[in-house]
């Protein structure tokens, strides 16, 4: 049975250094993850969730076991990023916009038996609409709706990660999939409508 974050953290302090490395091998994928999708760009996100790690690592020791270690990671992650953000002055992307590597932009998500090039494409369509949409959320409602689809976060952790009341999260959770739902209706209208302006 493996060890609780709580328990590889008390090892850490105690002098058992090796053992961060634990929480960064099951760690590292979603924070990663979640850094790409507020930088936009995978060697950057790699860059800065070393960083991230780092940091963390650094201020063990004001960790509280009280409260979930994924909410007080993410919430380093967080302010990393949108610091790093204000200082090249960037704007956040879609959750699924290609990644920029070495080797050209790159899909995140990649299908080892693919659909046929018309799936794909009507695929891409309905992603693009999603992007779209949650690309038009207001802050305080599409950071919370990520953190809880895209990092697969509890609303405890959420709540702990942006500091924010639970019953807040909660609340700005329902809006933030009410208004995404507005505005994928919204959209698909236009693009209806646009379709048919375009076969007339």
């Amino acid at each position: 049975m493996s060890a609780t974050d709580q328990e590889i953290v008390e090892a850490v302090l105690a002098g058992e250094q090796h053992r961060y490395a634990e929480l960064v091998e099951r760690y590292q994928g979603k924070i990663v993850s979640y850094v790409m999708r507020m930088m936009g760009n995978y060697d950057d996100a790699v860059d800065l969730s070393q960083e991230v790690f780092l940091k963390a690592y650094t201020a063990l020791e004001s960790y509280r076991p009280q409260y979930p270690f994924t909410a007080w990671l993410f919430r380093i992650a967080r302010n990393a990023s949108i610091d790093e953000l204000r200082r090249r002055r960037l704007t956040t992307v879609s959750l699924d916009a290609p990644v920029s590597t070495e080797e050209g932009d790159m899909q995140r998500d990649v299908e080892s038996d693919g659909p046929s090039p018309e799936g794909t494409y009507l695929e891409d369509e309905a992603r693009s609409t999603v992007e779209d949409a949650i690309g038009e959320l207001p802050d305080k409602y599409r950071e919370p709706l990520v953190l809880r689809h895209a990092a697969e976060m509890s609303y405890e952790e959420i709540s702990e990660a942006l500091e924010l009341p639970l019953g807040t999260v909660k609340t700005r959770i329902f809006r933030a999939r009410e208004a995404l739902r507005a505005n994928l209706e919204r959209i698909e209208a236009a693009q209806m409508q646009a379709s048919g302006a375009e076969g007339s």
